[in-house]
This record gives structure tokens, C-alpha cells and sequence, in this order.
């Protein structure tokens, strides 16, 4: 079993910052070498043990259904305490369905409910004393085509400061850590009062990654963040992810299988099966280290997809 942190209660009274620092950190080790699918030079995380250490959150035999149809039918996941996980599979297999669980966004979609147990830090998210927009302030999420708001750089940044009510006088301090903190100070330091939508589609999606810290989160969430963004945006955006995870978990959908081996210490394959009636369901094949999953995977459904030979 892993470890689990308790940070604060988050019912309808509470706004505080999740517990971050002072969690344990994990202890490295190197995974067995295998012959390789892919190219061992590929991977740029350093290697993180077997099991999940400390858990920030798990699924228990989640099944996501719109309507009477399920989506993604009984996974079970944990998520690690500043770990990179990727969720990589075909078109159709519910990765983005069941990132979108793990901060309610599900709720928003008419119809569309959660079997099981989705927890973070060992409370239940879809208990009826949860705070859905609480707990989408912890885990914050970044979707496929940037989304900046139609104000300010800085006003973007600001937003949510200001929706929190955090004082005044702190926030142009967070608004400059932010956009350092998403490697895009330097950049638009000079015109921080132009527009978001003026900036190029890879600096917005920095600009959308920095509101989203903007508001202490724990988790972030991450929907194919580099799917419209070109080789040299895509490239940025990683080194961030690699840098962020210094401070925050992150859990991203890619479609991109280098991508996920270049930043993510662990990775997740799922796949659409057909049930008796010819109905496809979302379903997760296999879960391990990213070095494995590429190296040695344990199911051959996975070796076929990372080695090209279906999807």
C-alpha cells in the first residue's frame, strides 16, 4: 500500500492551499533493463520506484457512463505525490473521459455520472460535502487548444487570484511567479497589459498553464496540451512539465507515445474492448513505470500499440 498525505478538509467552508511541502519525496530506483521497443535514450525522467510511494489520488474500480452507455469501465489507478503520469491509448478508449473525473468536469456534461471511488489524499471527491470548485482549484487542469481569456496577460493570471479573494497586495507577486513559474516572464514582462489572445498558440498555452498555478493547485491535469502546437512550442511545453513536477503532480493524455516517454515517470495504457453486444468500452491494460511500459511491457496488447503495430 502506499502513503497517503492528509491535506486540509475540502467541504464547502474550506478555501485553503492544499498541504504541498513537507510531503515525503520518493526514492529512486532503477528499473531492470529490458530490450528495448523504443530508444533507452528516449527517457528523460529519472526513474521512480515500482510501486506508487505517496499517493495523491487513486481510482477504485471507476467506471465513467453517459447515459446508460459506459465509457471507461473498472480502472484502478494511483497517482503519485510530483510524479508525471501519462494516459496513452487509441482514439475512443475514455482517457480524456476519465482525466476529466478526476477534477468533476464530468459534472458539466448532462447525463454523465462516476461508479466507483475517485480519491484525493483518501477523501472520496464525489462525497455530497466535496466542493466541486474547491476541489477543481487543487486540481486545476489545462486543456488541448489554448484557452486564454479575452483580457490582460495580466488579468488572465489574476483571475483567479481575485475569485479566491487573496489580498490584493499579493497579486501582482503571484502573477509574476506564475509566469516565471511557466518560463514565460521573460516574454511578456514588457506588455503584460496587451492581450492574452494576442500571444503565439504555444505561449498561450504557457499563459494557461500559469493561471492555472496561479491558484496553488496540487494536481494538474492536462488534456493533450501539445496537440496544436508546433515541434518547437511542443518542446517548451515539455521542459515545463519536467520543471513543474518539482512542485506539482501532473497527469497528462497524449497521444504522442515519445512525448510520453520523454516526460512522464509512469504511463498507463488503456484501449477500447467490444462487449457481447459489440458495444466499445474504455478499459485500462496495463499501468507501470514509463521505462517498462516501453521497455517490457507485461501485456502484448500494450507492446502492439507502443510498437506501432495497432493504433
Amino acid at each position: 500500500m502506499s502513503a497517503s498525505v492528509t491535506p486540509e478538509p475540502i467541504n464547502r467552508f474550506s478555501y485553503t492551499a492544499a498541504l504541498k511541502d513537507g510531503m515525503k519525496s520518493m526514492t529512486p530506483t532503477q528499473p531492470a533493463a529490458m530490450a528495448p521497443l523504443v530508444a533507452s535514450s528516449i527517457f528523460s525522467r529519472d526513474a521512480v520506484s515500482e510501486a506508487v510511494t505517496t499517493q495523491v489520488m487513486a481510482l477504485e474500480d471507476v467506471s465513467v457512463f453517459y447515459g446508460d452507455y459506459e465509457a471507461v469501465r473498472n480502472v484502478d489507478l494511483e497517482f503519485g505525490h510530483r510524479e508525471i503520469t501519462a494516459l496513452i491509448g487509441p482514439s475512443g478508449c475514455g482517457k480524456s473521459t476519465l482525466l476529466r473525473s478526476l477534477n468533476r468536469m464530468n459534472d458539466l456534461i448532462p447525463g454523465a455520472r462516476v461508479a466507483g471511488k475517485v480519491t484525493y489524499h483518501g477523501v472520496d471527491i464525489y462525497g455530497s460535502d466535496v466542493d466541486a470548485i474547491e476541489l477543481r482549484r487543487r486540481v486545476g487542469m489545462v486543456f488541448q487548444k489554448p484557452n486564454p481569456f479575452p483580457k490582460s496577460i495580466y488579468d488572465n493570471i489574476a483571475y483567479g487570484p481575485r475569485v479566491l479573494r487573496m489580498p490584493k497586495s499579493q497579486i501582482p507577486d503571484i502573477v509574476e511567479r506564475s509566469l516565471r513559474q511557466a518560463a514565460l516572464w521573460d516574454e511578456v514582462k514588457d506588455k503584460l497589459k496587451e492581450s492574452g489572445l494576442a500571444l503565439s498558440g504555444g505561449q498561450q498555452q504557457r499563459l494557461c498553464i500559469a493561471r492555472c498555478i496561479a491558484v496553488q493547485p496540487d494536481v494538474i491535469l492536462m488534456d493533450e496540451p501539445c496537440a496544436s502546437l508546433d515541434p518547437i512550442a511542443t518542446s517548451k511545453i515539455e521542459d515545463l512539465m519536467k520543471q513543474l513536477a518539482d512542485e506539482f503532480t501532473i497527469i497528462i493524455v497524449t497521444h504522442n507515445m515519445q512525448q510520453a516517454a520523454r516526460v512522464s515517470d509512469r504511463t498507463a495504457f488503456f484501449t477500447a474492448e467490444l462487449d457481447e453486444q459489440g458495444v466499445r468500452h474504455g478499459r485500462l491494460v496495463e499501468y507501470a513505470v514509463t521505462n517498462k511500459i516501453f521497455t517490457a511491457p507485461a501485456d502484448e496488447r500494450t507492446e502492439a500499440y507502443v510498437s506501432g503495430r495497432f493504433g
